[in-house]
């Protein structure tokens, strides 16, 4: 049995350097990759104000953190809420840096980086030249948005919950390689266990655009290399 924890920020602005702070956090516990239900989620009073701008994005006011606990006040609850286990987010040194300066803050070490899973860095992988924002990758693997008017921690956390199965569908396990008989090309054979299924994913012309760019870059792309076998 394998431990995660899928977790998300939001903040005051983009710069933890510049005095920008955290104002909500959610966390979620996830086992071999699946949510359990377990949840860790804070409104934090980041002991500044909420600029407009920030507003605008995540809809926390001035009002809406006034009274709220401290980073301070929930930092050691965070802390036993992730334990030692992977830590997975998109855009993940965004967040590592939130909570690392928000820890040092407090005198604490700051978080190991080997623990980090970054989903934006796995889309990339999977989705080479494509938009790979949390809203798109929703829209790619037909999860439901209606809900996500704003960004919100725990809300985002459920949606990338879902996209984090979708994009590690791959690595299930089941997962075998075996030889085709009538060639010399290895395959990858996929078979499905519990709720992960293999997605077929279909590229628009602007995808199938964008991918042709980028493996122009490539030098002797293997692939290009092998030749079917005819059909007799």
């Amino acid at each position: 049995m394998s431990r995660s924890v899928l977790f998300d920020t939001e903040t005051t602005g983009l710069n933890p350097l510049n005095g920008d702070r955290i104002i909500e956090i959610a966390a979620l516990e996830l086992i071999n990759d699946l949510p359990t239900g377990e949840n860790f989620h804070h409104v934090i009073d980041p002991e500044r104000d909420v600029p407009a701008d920030s507003t605008r994005i995540h809809g926390f006011t001035n009002a809406h953190v006034q009274g709220k606990p401290k980073f301070a006040d929930i930092a050691q609850g965070l802390l036993e809420f992730i334990g030692t286990d992977k830590l997975v987010a998109h855009n993940a040194a965004f967040d590592f840096g939130f909570l690392d300066t928000e820890f040092a803050r407090l005198k604490l070490p700051a978080l190991d980086r080997a623990r980090m899973i970054d989903t934006l860095a796995l889309a990339k992988t999977r989705f080479p030249g494509m938009p790979n924002s949390l809203d798109a990758l929703c829209r790619r693997f037909e999860i439901d948005l209606s809900a996500r008017t704003a960004h919100n921690a725990l809300l985002d956390c459920k949606l990338l919950a879902e996209v984090y199965v979708e994009l590690t569908g791959g690595r299930q396990r089941g997962l075998s390689l075996g030889a085709n008989g009538s060639s010399n090309v290895t395959f990858v054979q996929y078979t499905p266990t519990g709720p992960r299924t293999p997605r077929l994913i279909i590229p628009d012309e602007i995808a199938r655009q964008a991918h042709a760019a980028m493996v122009a870059r490539l030098k002797d792309p293997l692939w290009e290399t092998l030749v079917p076998e005819a059909t007799p």
